[in-house]
């Protein structure tokens, strides 16, 4: 296996592993969209925004490190901040 051959395998690995942690976040929020009829929820708030800090500083460490594109990466975090956008939109008391 060539050099190239191994770095694109563990791009595709990293790129793999964060899209998991994704998921699961994206999980977390899909889970409080379908329980709307809930109160707000500060702590649940908290979890999920831990874990979106969490997965930011994993998708800069690979981002740094050459093993993710800037662009993927940013894509990623993207998407959750738009699903966690509209959450909390439709969380806040409509006037």
């Amino acid at each position: 296996m060539q050099a190239a051959d191994i770095m694109r395998d563990l791009q595709m690995k990293s790129l793999g592993l964060l899209q998991e942690d994704a998921d699961k976040i994206e999980k977390l929020i899909e889970i409080q969209m379908e329980n709307l009829t809930t109160r707000k929820c500060p702590l649940y708030e908290e979890v999920l925004d831990t874990q979106m800090y969490g997965l930011s500083r994993e998708i800069d460490f690979a981002i740094r490190a050459g093993l993710v594109h800037e662009e993927d990466g940013k894509a990623i975090i993207s998407k959750l901040e738009r699903n966690l956008a509209e959450l909390y939109d439709a969380l806040s008391p409509k006037e």
